[in-house]
């Protein structure tokens, strides 16, 4: 019964965290300054309290946060969009392979679904908000004048891999995790940043053992990465290319840290996680994971409090247990609507599609 109720407390004590505003009395839209905000590029979304968005800039090697004002509703109702890139490309005058899909956030009061897109390719793309709502309605969001915040990234890494500057975001307890690389001996990074962006942030690197390559590295980003209570302790768990889950303490990633993840499951070689939630169903704590090649894994985080750490190579799948979830084909981005619903971006013949499903 301990061991279950203390699964049930890695989503909820987290909830309590993910929505605490530790800013006093004052909204944290109040800590905003008004202007213009002026992107590179739009990478991977998040929301946070009061539905402040947070947007990544990787060529730009920033965050973004802006107030949204969006309203809560009375219900939350499924989000629906079918060939929603040719809706998108309509939107902004040109055809779907002239766009590029870069993430989706669903907005925790409203239900709309923020989109980051590319219009073009390369580092000439520009870059684009847009928010889907529930009523089917597309529009672009307002960047010109709209309350917002930057903190901006040292020590990003150049060249060919700057896209991969950021890789994740993720708010939890006052502080915006950032995953990516930066141009540091270990360039996997971790970045937390106190919000309202008002203090310098710690800059940690990350090493963990990779089962499928049979060695430790430091150069490899995490690709998705979600929020987990563990023991009474917070957690990063983050998944990795070819397909390493790891588990990272919080409270280690310190300024100029040097952190080794603990490597929890081998999920498969030959693949690419695109994209992770957690939730939880008829009382126990899962993982929803999207992969490139290996469809949509459920994960099991059954013991992941003690589980033995996988030190050695890994010939397929090893750790936490999971299954594929039947009927999930070409999905390529995800987030929870609710406690018991999940927003999927699919891609089939006919394009892109938005739809909502029960969390599996």
């Amino acid at each position: 019964m301990l061991r279950q109720q203390t699964r049930r407390s890695g989503i909820a004590v987290l909830a309590v965290l993910l929505a605490a505003a530790p800013v006093g009395a004052k909204g944290l839209a109040d800590n905003l300054s008004r202007g213009a905000v002026e992107l590179q590029s739009t990478g991977p979304l998040a929301f946070g309290p009061e539905g402040i968005l947070f947007i990544g800039d990787p060529l730009g090697a920033a965050v973004f946060a802006i107030e949204t004002t969006d309203t809560k509703g009375s219900t939350i109702a499924d989000v629906q969009a079918a060939k929603l890139d040719s809706k998108i490309a309509d939107l902004l005058g040109t055809t779907p392979k002239g766009i590029l899909v870069n993430d989706i956030a669903v907005h925790p009061l409203s239900g709309s679904v923020y989109v980051s897109v590319s219009r073009g390719r390369g580092p000439d793309a520009q870059p684009v908000i847009l928010r889907l709502e529930p009523s089917g309605s597309l529009r672009e969001v307002n960047l010109k004048d709209v309350k917002f915040a930057k903190a901006a990234l040292a020590k990003p890494v150049e060249g060919k891999k700057r896209q991969e500057v950021i890789t994740g975001i993720k708010y939890l307890d006052g502080k915006v995790y950032v995953a990516g690389l930066s141009n540091e001996e270990f360039a996997s990074t971790l970045r937390s940043i106190p919000f309202p962006f008002t203090e310098k942030g710690n800059v940690a690197g990350v090493g963990i053992y990779h089962g499928s390559h049979g060695r430790f590295e430091t150069a490899s980003p995490v690709r998705t990465f979600t929020p987990y209570e563990i023991n009474g302790q917070a957690h990063l768990l983050a998944a990795y290319t070819c397909t390493p889950l790891v588990k990272i303490p919080v409270a280690e990633l310190k300024d100029g840290a040097k952190v080794k993840g603990t490597t929890i499951a081998e999920l498969g070689n030959h693949n690419r996680p695109l994209d992770i939630v957690v939730y939880q169903k008829d009382g126990k704590d899962y993982l929803l994971i999207a992969n490139n090649s290996r469809g949509v894994m459920k994960v099991s985080t059954e013991g992941i409090g003690s589980i033995e750490p996988i030190t050695a190579r890994v010939k397929d799948t090893a750790g936490l247990k999971y299954e594929t979830v039947a009927g999930l084909k070409g999905v390529e981005q995800l987030d929870r609507l609710d406690a018991t619903r999940a927003v999927l971006l699919v891609r089939n013949a006919d394009g892109l599609n938005l739809q909502t499903i029960p969390l599996p």
